[in-house]
């Protein structure tokens, strides 16, 4: 990307100006390396988000940030519906609520390297993975109304967890306003039969094992230690989700014609917020979150049932569950007030710093669990808010390490058995339905994680707690 378009605001921290059809200017927090290695789309993508009705203070790009769908993947903006602003279904992303979600096991590494080979075979056994892939579970109409509008609160009154789990779970495993009605029988006959199931592209069930603790206290206080084994699930609303941003980015580019907004671009498709349109999206995309929600929990049942079958000493404890590809009505300071806000963030999370009062209580003074995933042979992160970064980001920050090369240049590059010879070569063990899929997602696919992090610890969006190294990938 061309630095020359950027003012530099920080040493992590930088700013497009806001020129021609810009409302607010548009801020990208990274290394120089980073911004350099960026599509220059990213920049177009960052200057058409800032012209959207009603956005406030900026448009941001989290460390990760690459070329997306009308947004960039990794792009952060918030908009106020008191002054005219949109909600847009490319802000939000067509996996709604990807997400991903930690279980600690109380087991080292050590407990499980006689068994890893039986629980690799027996998780991938287990948990449909792949495209196409359906579970056991087969909703009815009126049960799948129920797990819209219930998210995990419904899955763990099915039996799938506890209620202990919902306390580690945004809005608390279920989030309010979502209406069933506003999601296409389509979408809902998609999903029907995908509950409980993984799905393809970069999602995953992985053991992992803490490798190195960066700060004491606050892992301390998140219950882990170097060497603890822990478990985490990457998957979204399957089908579902994406049937309603297909559903709605149709019916938003003639409501925004309708509206007398003007388009930089047809992906940035979008309704004024109070409009019937932005409000029936609304309550889809809630129902979408709900559902992805319900589905990371129904997941979560299934793998304590294999480890209560192998090690039936463990006790999987849920960390936390973070989503990402979401628009979540949050109350901000902005231009110096409070204020309440629709706060997109499409591959990047939320990571509300100490003292918020959203946080589960074991966790308040600590500051949110920020959970970056990485890929198959690649490290994950566990990263704290940081104090301040509702004032940078409205309260947000990276989701993983972000794509370095496309599917299809990756296909050109690897063959998936070699990629996964490769990495059990390296002790890793991978399952996987497909070996294109593999190939798709090799390591060397995505960016540098661990610069990806330094530069969202550096930029005060979270602070560093634990690096984590996988050890079994049950890959979609």
């Amino acid at each position: 990307m061309d630095l020359n378009r950027f003012r530099q605001r920080a040493p992590f921290e930088w700013e497009l100006p806001a020129s021609g059809r810009m409302r607010v200017p548009g801020v990208i927090f990274a290394s120089r390396e980073l911004v350099l290695d960026m599509d220059d789309k990213v920049a177009e993508q960052l200057a058409n988000v800032a012209s959207l009705p009603g956005i406030v203070d900026a448009a941001y790009a989290m460390p990760d940030a690459h070329w997306g769908y009308g947004f960039p993947i990794g792009g952060v903006a918030a908009f106020d519906a008191e002054a005219g602003g949109v909600v847009s279904a490319g802000g939000v992303g067509f996996d709604i609520s990807c997400g991903v979600r930690t279980l600690r096991t109380g087991l080292k590494r050590p407990d499980i390297e006689a068994v890893k080979n039986a629980l690799a075979d027996r998780l991938f056994a287990r948990i449909p993975a792949g495209v196409g892939s359906t579970g056991a579970l087969r909703l009815s109409a009126s049960a799948m109304d129920a797990m819209l509008r219930g998210g995990a609160r419904w899955a763990v009154k099915e039996g799938y967890g506890s209620e202990t789990d919902l306390l580690f779970i945004e809005e608390y495993g279920c989030v309010a306003g979502a209406d069933p009605a506003a999601v296409s029988e389509q979408a809902k006959k998609r999903q029907r039969d995908e509950m409980g199931t993984l799905g393809s592209g970069n999602h995953y069930l992985e053991l992992q094992v803490v490798e190195q603790v960066f700060d004491d206290a606050v892992a301390r206080g998140y219950g882990i230690a170097e060497g603890d084994v822990l478990v985490t699930i990457h998957c979204g609303s399957r089908g579902l989700g994406h049937q309603i941003g297909t559903d709605f980015l149709r019916e938003m580019v003639l409501g925004a014609r309708e509206a007398g907004i003007v388009l930089p671009d047809r992906e940035l498709a979008c309704a004024p917020l109070n409009s019937s349109l932005g409000q029936r999206y609304l309550g889809a995309m809630r129902a979408a979150i709900n559902c992805a929600l319900a589905n990371r929990q129904i997941l979560t049942q299934l793998t304590r049932e294999v480890f209560a079958e192998i090690l039936p000493g463990a006790r999987l404890g849920l960390l936390y569950d973070v989503s990402h590809n979401t628009c979540k009505e949050e109350t901000h300071l902005a231009g110096g007030r409070r204020r309440r806000l629709f706060v997109h963030r499409k591959g990047a999370t939320r990571a509300f710093g100490p003292g918020h009062a959203e946080l589960p209580a074991e966790y308040r003074e600590l500051g949110q669990p920020v959970l970056i995933g990485g890929s198959m042979g690649t490290a994950s992160w566990i990263l704290a808010g940081a104090a301040g970064t509702e004032e940078r980001a409205f309260g947000s920050a990276c989701h993983g390490a972000g794509r370095a090369m496309s599917r299809n240049e990756a296909l050109r590059r690897w063959q998936g058995r070699s990629v996964v010879d490769e990495l059990a070569a390296r002790g890793i063990l991978i399952r996987s339905p497909s070996f294109r899929g593999v190939a798709e997602e090799a390591p060397l696919a995505y960016k540098d994680v661990g610069a990806v992090v330094e530069a969202a610890d550096r930029a005060g969006l979270a602070r560093k707690v634990a690096r984590v190294a996988p050890l079994v990938c049950v890959k979609g």
